[in-house]
């Protein structure tokens, strides 16, 4: 089977910054979900979740780049979600990030340097802002998307989280070979 082109590009400058990259942060509500609470009579908390960013933090452990997870809120849906996608650097009920993501740097032997955060509100600023590469989604608050490198086209909770991790993939040179595997 000859080659495949993939139909996805990025700006040379973007693949260049994202290059070397070896652990991506994930915030979950604006990211990984649409940002909306979704409250049952029982008052349990109920999430979306998007298979296509399911898929692509998959993709990432496969290429050698771990994603972590930090986010403010605890839920059970979210510890059901995380554990089937294989996500095992989860952070759950971290208002105050940026030592959580330290946590995970150092557990892995990892520095900011080879760090990727993708975050939508204040409390994702200090991990975006000391990694070697931030992404925003589209929906994201004014300051997170004036501290983005890369702000994606999808919204959280619709594609953002892979559309993020595709560029990863892409700059880590990993995403050709796991397309041409996907269609063998």
């Amino acid at each position: 089977m000859s080659p495949v082109a993939p139909a996805l590009t990025f700006a040379p400058e973007l693949l260049l910054q994202a290059q070397g990259i070896r652990v991506a942060f994930f915030d979950v509500d604006g990211v990984l979900t649409d940002g909306g609470l979704y409250i049952g009579e029982a008052g349990e908390t109920l999430k979306r979740f998007n298979t296509l960013d399911g898929h692509g933090l998959k993709l990432l452990q496969r290429a050698g780049i771990t994603p972590a997870v930090i986010t403010g809120r605890d839920s059970p849906a979210l510890r059901v979600r995380l554990k089937a996608l294989g996500i095992s650097h989860v952070h759950y009920g971290t208002e105050d990030k940026r030592p959580a993501a330290e946590q995970t740097l150092q557990a892995l032997g990892l520095e900011w340097a080879q760090a990727a955060a993708i975050g939508d509100d204040w409390p994702d600023l200090p991990v975006m802002q000391r990694c070697a590469f931030a992404g925003a989604p589209a929906h994201a608050h004014a300051e997170a998307l004036a501290r983005a490198d890369y702000v994606t086209k999808a919204r959280g909770g619709a594609g953002a989280a892979r559309e993020f991790c595709d560029l990863l993939l892409v700059a880590s040179g990993r995403y050709v070979d796991l397309l041409q595997e996907a269609l063998r």
